[in-house]
């Protein structure tokens, strides 16, 4: 098994006032060689916005994005057509393709903190489409819930995107251990410690640690304390 290591601290920031960001990998303005992408996994960003402000429109395209709320709600439009509210429990993706527009924007009376997520395709120049599904419904129940899979193997009540990628949500008590089995061997797996502690392959997370782990065909990781996980699993190349 190989690892990386991505404590919270060693992230970029960027302060614009409307936004507090943080990019686990090389973005915008902030550009580490050691940190372009885990995989295929290109953007990990955490983002605090103020009410009222957001991302205005903008291009997007061949490139699969998922947007993941934790507090507060995202107002998204597209050029597809789409209007929805995302709130936390739920998770959006958009499937940039030959080009979309879109913007989103903190409509509520609070901050707003999501994750952004971006995957390159498996194929270039596909139909754009939007989706999103509420899953606040199965958190809490001490395990993983597969959020997001591939398009040619969508996992049942899962969103899908077009490259062989899973991201799975979790809320794990203290003391939780769990294994996780990789898909294929040539994918590796990013592990994102949203809140609390745990132990994964000899080393420590705990708020907003990450750590990369490939050339393996199963992870596991145990609780230190009540934890919210997320664990995106890629391909290497």
């Amino acid at each position: 098994m190989e690892k990386v290591f991505h404590p919270a601290s060693s992230r970029g920031t960027s302060n614009y006032g409307w936004l507090n960001a943080n990019y686990s990998f090389s973005f915008a303005n902030y550009f580490d060689p050691e940190k372009l992408q885990f995989g295929l996994l290109r953007v990990l960003n955490d983002d605090y916005v103020k009410s009222g402000m957001g991302f205005g429109t903008h291009p997007h395209k061949d490139m699969e994005i998922i947007s993941i709320p934790l507090k507060g709600e995202i107002r998204h439009k597209d050029s597809l057509g789409h209007t929805a509210v995302i709130k936390a429990g739920e998770v959006q993706v958009m499937s940039a393709g030959t080009g979309v527009e879109h913007s989103e924007l903190n409509s509520s009376n609070e901050e707003l903190n999501m994750l952004q997520i971006w995957i390159f395709p498996e194929e270039n120049g596909l139909e754009p489409r939007y989706d999103q599904r509420d899953f606040s419904d199965k958190m809490g129940q001490n395990g993983l819930v597969n959020v997001v899979s591939p398009r040619k193997d969508q996992v049942e009540n899962s969103l899908f995107i077009n490259q062989q990628a899973y991201l799975h949500l979790g809320e794990l008590q203290d003391g939780r251990e769990v294994d996780y089995k990789l898909k294929k061997k040539d994918h590796g797996v990013y592990i994102f410690l949203i809140e609390g502690e745990i132990e994964a392959a000899d080393t420590t997370l705990k708020d907003r640690d990450a750590i990369g782990l490939w050339n393996t065909e199963k992870i596991s990781f145990k609780t230190k304390k009540p934890s919210k996980v997320l664990l995106i699993e890629v391909p290497m190349n």
